[in-house]
């Protein structure tokens, strides 16, 4: 009973404890988001009803991994926004379009990472640097992008979204940080 269809079972107890019935170990939800970073595939079930769970831990993961540091990844116009799509037509596509943005990112991380190598070379600089902040910035601005059209298609009574100060003064802060990252690079290839 250790697996279901490939997949690790944790079962969730009254008290809030999660046993992996792999290992037959309790586990944490940080022992939980590490199985997800490694790309183990786990099911989470109610000890008690046997119901799936699994969909409510991983959002309880999410909220603490958003509330322990100070990297958060989703923006409050991001939650905004996604708040705003709940009983509103839309939601039924919202989650597919998320999939296959997360998914095409997650391609396009690879290649992003090998660009940097070219562009910049190894140095610790790149190394330690998760994406560039050019890279990043152009990925986000075309996938909100096609998720505008794709909601436009959908609803074609939609308003296009406007452009607030805020945006300009992100803009004029992104490029600060780029020019900084180019200053520390050029220091680098200094020393």
């Amino acid at each position: 009973m250790a697996k279901n269809e490939g997949q690790i079972v944790i079962k969730k107890y009254a008290n809030r404890r999660l046993y992996n019935t792999g290992t037959s170990t309790y586990v944490t939800l940080d022992d939980l988001a590490e199985m997800v970073k490694k790309g183990e595939e786990f099911n989470v079930q109610d000890a008690k009803s046997g119901d799936d769970i699994t969909h409510s831990v991983l959002t309880q993961i999410i909220f603490e991994q958003e509330s322990k540091t100070g990297n958060t990844l989703l923006p409050i116009s991001f939650l905004r926004q996604l708040i705003g799509y709940y009983g509103d037509q839309m939601q039924m596509v919202v989650p597919s379009f998320l999939e296959h943005s997360m998914k095409a990112f997650t391609e396009q991380q690879v290649q992003m990472r090998e660009q940097i190598n070219r562009a910049f070379g190894e140095t610790p600089l790149t190394k330690n640097l998760a994406l560039p902040i050019q890279m990043v910035e152009e990925q986000v601005r075309r996938n909100t992008d096609m998720f505008q059209q794709a909601m436009q298609m959908f609803s074609p009574f939609m308003k296009p979204p406007v452009v607030k100060e805020s945006r300009k003064a992100e803009a004029k802060d992104i490029d600060e940080l780029k020019e900084q990252l180019r200053a520390l690079q050029s220091k680098l290839d200094s020393l």
